[in-house]
């Protein structure tokens, strides 16, 4: 390794030989008498390099210093690839009207989620793009309220020195939650009816690098948010800001790749940053799905958990057949998430007693499109997807797209036969949970009519074990 240079004067050997001036004595031109200056002031490195190492040796470990940057940038590569810029849940910047399209369509998905009268999506101007115009340190980029003209041709937003919850939950990195009395002091914006508000959350959209902006939910009656939507929302905000940070790092990591002059503490630290948001990025994610299953759960007002009891049966299978880590996964996710498009549905239809319309019987029998429509905004689970949509497929090609036998795929076969299985030991509001045994029984005998018979098999010895 090359010392670096001191700024003291430059001695070579044959001059200390000269002067009788010893490797290690003081130079004259000292600071505070530092012996650690004194090998600085020596270009000790120089020295090693011009008389210890020879010229071979010295090329060895050029190369090889060489070899360990494109090393590092080779692993780069591979880090940022796994969650690409076509994976990643972020839109970064702000050029077009398609990005504001995006985020209203997100901004409409929360507040269905949440069950709420309206969501906003606020961006600081560092992440809002090409949109220098804008002079607001707050910048909306989505409503799920209509509002007059072209939401990418408008101004809106908050300076830095406003009264806002917004802008107190950015300033202040928390979530917050405000009743009418404290609202009526914050500064409203008329335009997206935040005056109507009587209850108001605001969410920070923080990771472990930044605060990127900030998600806020309204109520323009006295209802409050349920504990567990509140904390879908923070976790779908956490989700946000660690895709838009991955992607700035990405875009960095990018640079530096092509970079020949690339310094490795550089691509070392990159790396290092790189590596935990992938982390944060793994737990957001499962925590994500995990908390979106439970919303969707209560708004079907199926047993607590019930589809995380779906997933782990679906894994369990997974496992009886051998199926790899990310196969397990995927049906994992896929069985969580199988009824995601319930929740988009009005909560009448769970909570009415009556029998439904052929419309509102249309709405739950096509809920798995809506899903897929959903999952398509939510990009990193993609592949998730065909699971998804075909779970209620039959094995005899009678179901919704007339898939048949082996053409349905395993993962929805898998998920399929999970979901009946617990569909009959959970008790119902019409009817007691059936028995093991009972259950068992039923599926034995509608195999090769609606399941897949080799799975049935494979439930049935889990069960007997």
């Amino acid at each position: 390794m090359i010392l670096p240079h001191g700024t003291g004067k430059i001695i070579h050997m044959e001059e200390k030989k000269e002067e009788g001036i010893s490797l290690f004595s003081q130079s004259s031109d000292l600071i505070d008498c530092d012996p650690l200056e004194e090998i600085f002031a020596l270009n000790l490195g120089d020295f090693l390099s011009e008389h210890l190492i020879s010229e071979d040796l010295a090329k060895k470990i050029s190369e090889k210093e060489t070899d360990k940057c494109e090393g590092l940038k080779k692993q780069l590569s591979e880090l940022i690839s796994i969650y690409s810029k076509d994976k990643a849940l972020t839109i970064l910047g702000f050029n077009s009207k398609e990005d504001y399209i995006i985020y209203n369509s997100i901004a409409k998905t929360i507040k269905e989620m949440a069950a709420v009268d309206a969501c906003h999506i606020y961006l600081t101007k560092e992440n809002a793009g090409g949109f220098t115009k804008n002079n607001h340190d707050l910048i909306l980029v989505g409503t799920s309220v209509k509002i007059k003209g072209d939401l990418y041709k408008k101004n809106i937003g908050y300076k830095f020195e406003d009264n806002s919850i917004a802008l107190k939950a950015y300033k202040e990195r928390q979530t917050i939650e405000l009743l009418e009395s404290d609202i009526e002091h914050l500064k409203p914006i008329k335009e997206i009816d935040e005056d109507k508000a009587v209850y108001c959350l605001s969410v920070p959209m923080k990771s472990s690098l930044d605060c990127v902006g900030v998600i806020v939910i309204q109520n323009y009656t006295h209802k409050e948010i349920e504990p567990d939507f509140i904390n879908m929302c923070e976790i779908t905000a956490a989700l946000f800001a660690t895709s838009m940070a991955f992607q700035k790092e990405s875009e960095e990591a990018e640079r530096l790749i092509n970079d020949k002059e690339a310094d490795i503490t550089d691509l070392q630290h990159l790396r290092a940053e790189i590596t935990a948001l992938i982390g944060d990025l793994g737990d957001e994610q499962q925590a994500f799905v995990e908390n979106l299953a439970r919303a969707v759960d209560a708004r079907s007002h199926f047993k607590a958990d019930y589809s995380r009891a779906v997933a782990q049966l679906s894994t369990e299978i997974c496992t009886a057949l051998g199926l790899n880590e990310k196969t397990k996964d995927l049906v994992y996710y896929a069985a969580l998430l199988r009824n995601i498009g319930k929740i988009t549905l009005p909560i009448e239809i769970f909570d009415k007693k009556e029998a439904l319309t052929k419309e509102e019987w249309a709405k739950l029998y096509n809920h798995p499109n809506i899903g897929v429509n959903l999952l398509m905004s939510i990009n990193f689970m993609a592949e998730v997807i065909p699971y998804i949509h075909y779970h209620k497929e039959r094995w005899d090609g009678t179901g919704r797209e007339g898939l048949k036998g082996q053409s349905i795929p395993l993962g929805s076969r898998i998920i399929a036969i999970a979901d009946a299985y617990c569909a009959l030991t959970t008790e119902r509001t019409y009817r007691k949970a059936m028995s093991v045994e009972k259950a068992l029984s039923i599926m034995k005998e509608e195999a090769s009519e609606k399941w897949d018979p080799m799975l049935v098999d494979v439930l049935v010895d889990l069960k007997d074990k």
